[in-house]
């Protein structure tokens, strides 16, 4: 784990309402693992007094991107930097996804909204170990869609404005029953309610699936103790999103 201070290079509005900032920090873009996430302090002051979690979006080099919707004094403050301003870095954090392994061929990846956060990273490590990958992304609308670093995504969108009319896990379905994903696992990010409905699905097809949570993590690394995801079937009753996440078998949580 690392805390730096690091310079901005640029934000970008990249859809509507959401932005990918750039900053500079060797350590961390070679060290983050697909999965994992930076706590970043937003601002300088006192408020927003906690630090803000953002998955490792994309890495080049040196460069770390985070991607991020404003919705509050945290994220409009972070959409406010300018190259050359510093922010408070802390990380990389949490528990990566699981993509190495012979148990699997076919990586399906499923993201909702900002779910997308992840997938970039994923995408390239698994294209590196050489997967098979099927993508399926969803957003409310066309204006919302993010899909850069995608391998050839297919889109659902709830309002029907760009591909399938429905949800991600709805065109998930669909394509499972007609198409063939050799011997898959399903890495998830997006909404609770998202993740709920893949959970049912995977359950009752008895398909393998990481999914990545989304939440508020004060410290990111467990002190806070903020973060509890209830467990099923397990010893102990809790873990933490940010310690023991934020990617978890799906099949082991109560979402």
């Amino acid at each position: 784990m690392i805390q730096e201070s690091c310079p901005v290079t640029v934000v970008e509005q990249v859809a509507e309402n959401v932005h990918v900032l750039t900053f500079i920090s060797e350590a961390i873009a070679f060290s983050a693992a697909p999965g994992q996430f930076v706590n970043i302090k937003t601002d300088e002051g006192i408020e927003p007094l906690l630090r803000r979690p953002f998955s490792v979006y994309y890495t080049q080099n040196e460069k770390v991107q985070i991607i991020f919707n404003v919705i509050g004094k945290g994220t409009d403050a972070l959409r406010r930097k300018r190259a050359g301003d510093t922010i408070d870095v802390l990380g990389p954090l949490g528990a990566p996804f699981s993509l190495a392994g012979t148990e699997y061929d076919t990586a399906v990846l499923v993201a909702g909204g900002l779910g997308v956060a992840p997938m970039p990273t994923i995408t390239r490590e698994l294209m590196r170990i050489g997967k098979r990958v099927a993508t399926f992304l969803g957003a409310r609308s066309a204006s919302g869609l993010v899909d850069h670093y995608l391998q050839d995504p297919r889109i659902a969108t709830d309002d029907g404005s760009r591909g399938f009319h429905g949800n991600a896990v709805d065109l998930v379905q669909r394509a499972f029953s007609c198409d063939w994903f050799p011997r898959p696992k399903i890495f998830a990010c997006g909404p609770t309610p998202m993740l709920r409905a893949l959970q049912e699905f995977v359950l009752n097809k008895n398909i393998p699936c990481e999914a990545s949570l989304e939440g508020p993590m004060g410290c990111g690394f467990g002190i806070c103790q903020g973060c509890p995801v209830e467990l099923v079937g397990a010893e102990r009753r809790y873990a933490l999103m940010c310690k023991d996440g934020p990617t978890f078998d799906i099949k082991q949580i109560k979402l």
